[in-house]
């Protein structure tokens, strides 16, 4: 009978199945180890690229933010010169004032109105004169308030008076004088509501 020793192949097969195992298990750390490299390196790249854009983001912003602040500020300069030249309108729409305000009152006395004093604080006007019959002061309160440099005239006043040897009636009035503006084309315009006004006193001499 015929003895063989298999004891050397079976080791010498499990030291073969060990280093095969050995060298698939390094394969696969080596494998690991790449993919994850490739990994961090992408994801590296993607955090940079990310960074970069914050970056520009940021930096666009704070030039938004500059330019906002300039935008402010030339708002600011346009309003107050604005305001400057609404103000300068103004005065030249009204420095001819007491002018028109003659030029009107020439125009609107009727005959048989004789006026003795004018005096103005702030846009009121105050009339003293002296009339020959109660129905000139009436005309001269519609003439007035058909003007466009006068509104809402009032009768304060109205009482006999003698004026050396004649017989008159003596009146105060009031009215207003209508703040004219200047439009965009240069022009002066005033705009103010028709509204008749009606004597306070009516007492014939």
């Amino acid at each position: 009978m015929i003895r063989v020793n298999l004891l050397p192949h079976r080791e010498e097969k499990r030291k073969a199945r060990r280093q095969q195992f050995y060298a698939v298990g390094g394969l696969v750390l080596v494998l690991a180890v790449a993919i994850w490299g490739f990994g961090f390196t992408i994801i590296s790249g993607s955090i940079s690229a990310q960074d970069g854009k914050n970056a520009f983001l940021k930096s666009e912003i704070a030039t938004l933010d500059k330019d906002i602040e300039e935008i402010k500020k030339l708002r600011e300069q346009t309003d107050a010169l604005l305001s400057r030249k609404r103000v300068i309108e103004s005065l030249q729409a009204n420095r001819t004032e007491t002018v028109h305000l003659f030029n009107e009152l020439a125009h609107r006395v009727p005959s048989g109105i004789y006026l003795k004093g004018i005096t103005q604080k702030g846009q009121k006007v105050t009339l003293y004169g002296y009339t020959q019959t109660n129905t000139r002061v009436s005309t001269l309160m519609h003439n007035l308030d058909e003007s466009p440099l006068l509104e809402r005239p009032e009768l304060i006043e109205i009482k006999a008076s003698a004026v050396g040897q004649r017989r008159l009636s003596e009146f105060t009035l009031d009215i207003s004088l209508v703040r004219q503006t200047t439009d965009e084309k240069g022009k002066t315009a005033a705009a103010k509501p028709a509204a008749p006004a009606v004597p306070k006193k009516d007492s014939k001499p």
